[in-house]
Parts: C-alpha cells; structure tokens; sequence
C-alpha cells in the first residue's frame, strides 16, 4: 500500500475534523482520502477514526499511531524538499579552456530546460582528466582519438596573411641552409598537446626534415597566436578559433588530425544526458557544428 499517501490523508482528516475537508486540504477527492485511510487501517490491523459520528473522531488507536504518521509525512516533505534541492544543485563540469564564454552560456541556459544546472571550470586536456578522477567535477569533456570520441573537430593551420592555395604542404617549410628568411612555424596548442595530434605531427615534422623547432608546443594559445599575428607562423587551430582571431584557416595536406573528445563523468546516467540530450550544444561548444 501507499503508506505516506494513507498517513498523509489520516493526519489530514484528523486535523480538519472531516474527511471532505481534510481531502481537500491536501487536493485528493474525498472518496480516494476515505479509501487510503481504510488501506492504512487494514495494513495497522485497527480503526483510525470512529466512523458512528459526524465528525471524523479518533479511536485510541488513532490518537496512539497519529504522532507516528505526522514524523512520517514530515520526512517524507523533507526528503522531497531535498530532492529538489539536489535537483537544482549545480553539475560541476571540466571543460577545455578554448570554450568561448557565449557557447558556454548557451550550453547552460540548454541545460537547463533539462533541468541540468552546469557550473564550468575550463582546464588543460590532463587536467580535465584529473578533476573527474579526484572527485573535483561530476563531468569533464576529456580528449580522445577520434575514432573513440563522441564529438570531434577537425584541425588545420591558421595565418595572419591569405595564402595562395586552400591547402598547406609542411614541406613547403623546409628552407635551404642558406635562406636568411626566418624559418616558419608550427604552433601546437596546449588545447592539442595529447598524444594522438601532436605525436603524428611530430613524426611528419622529423619525416620532411624540418628542424624540431619549427613544430612547437607553445606556453597558451594567446602566446601562440600573438606570435602568428607578427610572422609568417602557422598555428594550428580549428575553423572556429581562427574564425575567432581573425586568421585565415587552411587545410593540411598530408595527415589528418581530429580533436576528439569524450564525456567522462561519475554516473553512467550523466554521461549519457549529455550525449543525448546537449550534444549539438556541446558541439558548439568544442567549435564543431550542429548535428
């Protein structure tokens, strides 16, 4: 039987004196309050109330379990005042540090018609890792390889000038021992300084015979574009961020890389609302497109 519903309509009746008023109170027909109250005498084994009268008089017995059902139905308000609470409480997220602020809000004002409240705390690829693991956030945005990953966001180089062709050759960094031309460079972000983008990379760069400074992992993204702002250097980037810059945006010729990223979270069941229910807000987010 529904035993918070029975003691919720006993302590109800008992307090209006009737059952029609006190069905009323808590928004139940009288019929349904007269019908959880002979349940909940049933299961008790004894009458609650003396039925010969007017009014809804208690027995000895209902005067003897009344203060029992009022400490149920309080803890039952309290566990659902709880509920809410925890409902409501935000969802602490590690996200990549190149999320811009306006993706991210959009992300959580979708969230929230979810009913999903989303605190974010944008760290480094490791890091992100690290938050979830250590309990510090309930859900990251983690970087994997693309074919492991639930969102991903292809990348190429980005320049200050509009080059000649759509597509860049690494090749065509490789200067001869002689040229006074400043050799120019690749610029890795800490955003893409995981193993499965920069170790290919890498090995293309020792490939073509480039000089192992002219792919470089650098200090932040700021750092890097501000260098590729005053040279020549490439930076390798997604559309969305050169977009962002203001640089031109060009394939790579040669490898293909992918962010990818993957939710890590402590539930099962938040990792998959946010695969199912924010994935095009995610993907904003991660400077993809909308599915």
């Amino acid at each position: 039987m529904d035993l918070v519903g029975g003691c919720r309509a006993f302590v109800s009746v008992s307090e209006f004196g009737g059952f029609t008023g006190g069905a009323a109170a808590i928004g139940i027909p009288q019929p349904v309050a007269s019908r959880r109250i002979a349940a909940l005498e049933k299961h008790l084994g004894e009458r609650l109330f003396d039925r010969s009268t007017h009014r809804a008089q208690l027995t000895p017995f209902g005067r003897s379990m009344l203060p029992w059902a009022q400490r149920l139905v309080n803890l039952a308000d309290a566990m659902e005042r709880d509920a809410d609470r925890a409902r409501l409480r935000p969802i602490a997220v590690a996200v990549p540090t190149t999320c811009r602020r306006r993706d991210l809000a959009e992300l959580d004002s979708e969230a929230r018609a979810h009913e999903l409240f989303l605190q974010f705390r944008p760290a480094r690829p490791a890091q992100r890792f690290e938050l979830v693991r250590g309990g510090e956030v309930r859900v990251a945005l983690t970087a994997a390889p693309s074919d492991e990953a639930t969102w991903t966001v292809p990348l190429g180089v980005a320049s200050a000038v509009s080059l000649r062709n759509a597509a860049v050759h690494l090749e065509a960094l490789r200067i001869g021992r002689a040229a006074k031309a400043p050799k120019r460079r690749v610029w890795i972000q800490p955003e893409d300084d995981v193993p499965h983008i920069r170790d290919p990379l890498m090995h293309l760069r020792d490939r073509l015979g480039l000089q192992p400074a002219q792919v470089s992992v650098a200090e932040s993204l700021t750092s890097a574009a501000a260098t590729c702002f005053g040279s020549a250097d490439l930076l390798l980037c997604s559309a969305a961020q050169a977009e962002e810059f203001g640089l031109h945006w060009h394939r790579l010729v040669g490898i293909s890389l992918d962010r990818g990223y993957e939710i890590t979270a402590d539930t099962g069941d938040e990792a998959e609302r946010f695969r199912v229910k924010l994935w095009n807000p995610v993907a904003r987010c991660l400077g993809g497109g909308a599915r």
